[in-house]
């Protein structure tokens, strides 16, 4: 059995010092560090971070083994006896994410997969944890502790799915059905904001969500026999990532001050927690089992995260933690994030999910212009598909409900063609309807579903000619950090990074003088632009568009029925028709 123990005492110095014990099986070994973790679609060459990797026999005093490394993240070991050996190596953990590593004088967080080796072989046996932890500090494992210290992982592939945080923290319990949870945190907040200290009602209503994502699955109690949350606040971070047993969340303490903060951030754990049903044991055949060292084109994505992304905010008032008129306002903050991005007219929902190792994770400033995520599109298409088959006398719940006794309560990974077929089984028309909609780089038929449950959209104009691209302020002119492929700049010739100078010979200093010199009350004209670029100063014609769309609305019809706002109600609450 495999042995993996992690010395956090170097924790000023950001380093972690893993001992692997193991007894091998054969003459020759080969292991390797995984390049990316499961729930973060990117290879992240975790390897770039580890140091001083030496495998040594016969303790102490014993010989070090030779090591041919194979690729950059495996090495092949022979042996001349089957005697135990000890592989060793540093890994500098200087990066703060959920799914990278962290040490400090404060606090540590790993993310295995960047950490623990898989040895050829033992991928199925159980792997045992030990770690070392500065004086005071406590380690919070998704894991049951053995009595004698530490922790056994049934396999790697749980050894890689449990993240551990450490520090001087303070554990809250609460349960869900019976089923034990901890809620731990980290990062200071600002006055008044503390959670569990200042807010009595956050772990009530942190367990009423779980119990509505029970509800949704059509079950009991949770999946996990015990779960664990773990918060980082930062200054202004945001995004989450599932496990089996636990959820790492990351929130900006900002957004938290924030009168809408609480919310958001219980949507976000509501997103994780679902996962624990839907993309962890409901789970994509092409995911069945991990591959570590490679990337797996998944097309189903867009369900895995979409499907999650849209239900997340309908949870807490399915849980009775928000108003209808909050998740209104919500749901028309992600229309309208979806409906001014102009890369959906260029990259399908399929697309999306199929290209998300080298794409999503990947954004340049070019970016927007070519690519949709497929959180957000598939989010948008989710709401269209609910409401399609709230029309059929069904509804997405009962789908999630199917699906879920079909395939992930019995292990079983599904393909696209399976969720075809489980749509269509509710919805006859969605067999042809669905895979147009994942294929088609055009909008759902958004406003006719919305009309249904008594909603439209509202657009606001800019109350400034469109200039085609956005501008940043720099510690100089301010710069076009972003430029549309077809916009009033890109006729222009310019480009991103290129520092606007003057506007028709006036002085531009800021984003605003810019603006101000084009409102919407004129019409656009010819303007003469002085701008940098490459060190070298030059002119050209920007002609500006008439002002565009900065934002959108959900808001109710005025003329609409109570059947319809009936019809919202059980929408808005996750109710079956």
């Amino acid at each position: 059995m495999p042995e993996l123990n992690l010395d956090l005492t170097a924790c000023h110095q950001h380093l972690v010092r893993v001992r692997i014990s193991h007894r091998p099986r054969q003459g020759r070994l080969v292991f390797s560090l995984p390049s990316w973790t499961p729930g973060s679609y990117l290879i992240r060459d975790y390897v770039r971070q580890l140091e001083g990797l030496e495998v040594r026999q016969g303790g102490e005093g014993g010989v070090v083994l030779p090591l041919r490394r194979l690729t950059p993240s495996s090495w092949q070991l022979e042996l001349s006896s089957l005697e135990p050996i000890e592989i060793s190596y540093t890994l500098l953990a200087a990066e703060l994410t959920v799914r990278t590593c962290h040490l400090n004088g404060e606090h540590g967080f790993l993310a295995l997969a960047a950490v623990a080796l898989e040895l050829e072989g033992e991928r199925w046996s159980c792997h045992r944890l030990q770690l070392n932890l500065p004086p005071s500090w406590q380690a919070f494992v998704p894991l049951v502790e053995e009595p004698g210290g530490g922790w056994l992982a049934q396999n790697f592939d749980q050894l890689v799915d449990t993240p551990i945080e450490v520090g001087p923290h303070r554990c809250h319990y609460f349960s869900v059905a019976g089923v034990p949870h901890r809620w731990v945190s980290w990062g200071p907040v600002l006055e008044g904001c503390e959670l569990v200290e200042s807010d009595p009602h956050w772990l009530k209503h942190l367990e009423s969500v779980c119990l509505a994502c029970c509800r949704l699955m059509g079950v009991e109690r949770p999946a996990a026999a015990h779960y664990l949350f773990v918060l980082h606040l930062s200054d202004a971070g945001y995004g989450g990532l599932e496990h089996d047993l636990s959820t790492v969340l990351q929130f900006g303490r900002r957004a938290l001050a924030r009168p809408e903060g609480r919310r958001k951030l219980l949507q976000l754990a509501a997103h994780e927690y679902l996962h624990q049903w839907n993309v962890r044991r409901l789970r994509p055949a092409e995911l069945t089992p991990y591959r570590y060292d490679q990337a797996v084109v998944v097309p189903s994505l867009w369900f895995a995260e979409g499907i999650t992304s849209y239900v997340d905010q309908l949870l807490p008032l399915s849980a009775g933690c928000c108003t209808e008129a909050e998740v209104i306002e919500d749901l028309g903050a992600d229309l309208s994030r979806y409906l001014l991005s102009p890369g959906r007219r260029i990259q399908s929902l399929r697309a999306s999910s199929e290209e998300a190792w080298v794409k999503l994770y990947r954004p340049d400033a070019f970016s927007a212009n070519s690519q949709i995520s497929y959180y957000l599109k598939g989010a948008v298409l989710a709401l269209v598909l609910d409401l399609h088959l709230r029309r059929a006398g069904s509804c997405l719940p009962l789908l999630l409900r199917e699906l879920w006794s079909s395939h992930g309560a019995v292990g079983r990974g599904y393909r696209e063609a399976d969720l075809i077929a489980a749509f269509a089984r509710h919805a006859p028309d969605l067999a042809e309807l669905l895979p147009t909609w994942l294929a088609s780089d055009g909008d759902p038929p958004l406003a006719t579903y919305l009309a249904d449950v008594g909603l439209g959209l509202k657009v606001t104009l800019g109350a400034s000619q469109e200039l085609g691209c956005r501008l940043d302020s720099g510690t100089g002119a301010p710069c076009a950090a972003g430029v549309q492929r077809d916009g009033a700049a890109a006729r222009a010739g310019l480009t991103v990074g290129d520092e606007w100078l003057a506007l028709d010979g006036i002085r531009v200093r800021t984003p605003e003088d810019a603006l101000a010199m084009v409102r919407a009350g004129e019409p656009p004209r010819a303007r003469q632009l002085l701008f940098s670029r490459d060190g070298l100063v030059r002119t050209t014609t920007l002609t500006p568009d008439p002002p565009a769309p900065v934002a959108w609305s959900l808001l109710l019809d005025p003329d609409g029925t109570e059947t319809m706002a009936q019809q919202r109600r059980r929408w808005l609450t996750l109710e079956a028709p």
